[in-house]
C-alpha cells in the first residue's frame, strides 16, 4: 500500500521540479518549491508510518516551518521589501 503513496509523490516531485525549471515566472516557481516542501513532509510522514519510528514526524516538521519561512522570504523578496517591514 505504501508503495502506491511513494510512486505518487515521486510523480508529484518530477512534476514540480518540472514547474521550478520550466516556470513562466518567478510566482510559479515560488509556487513549485512550496508545494514541493509539502511533498518532502508527505514522504517523511509515510517513511514514519512504514518503519514506526517518530523521528520522521520531527523532521517532517522542521522541512514545514522552514519551507513556510523560506517561501516568505522569498515572497516578499519578489514583492520588492525588505525582509524586516
Amino acid at each position: 500500500m505504501t508503495t502506491f503513496f511513494y510512486i505518487g509523490l515521486f510523480i508529484c516531485c518530477f512534476l514540480c521540479l518540472y514547474r521550478i525549471g520550466r516556470g513562466p515566472s518567478a510566482p510559479d516557481r515560488t509556487v513549485a518549491i512550496d508545494i514541493l516542501g509539502i511533498v518532502i513532509v508527505g514522504f517523511c510522514a509515510i517513511l514514519c508510518l512504514g518503519t514506526k519510528k517518530g523521528f520522521c514526524l520531527n523532521v517532517a516538521l522542521a522541512w514545514a516551518l522552514m519551507s513556510f519561512i523560506g517561501t516568505i522570504a522569498l515572497a516578499k523578496f519578489l514583492e520588492g521589501r525588505n525582509f524586516d517591514d
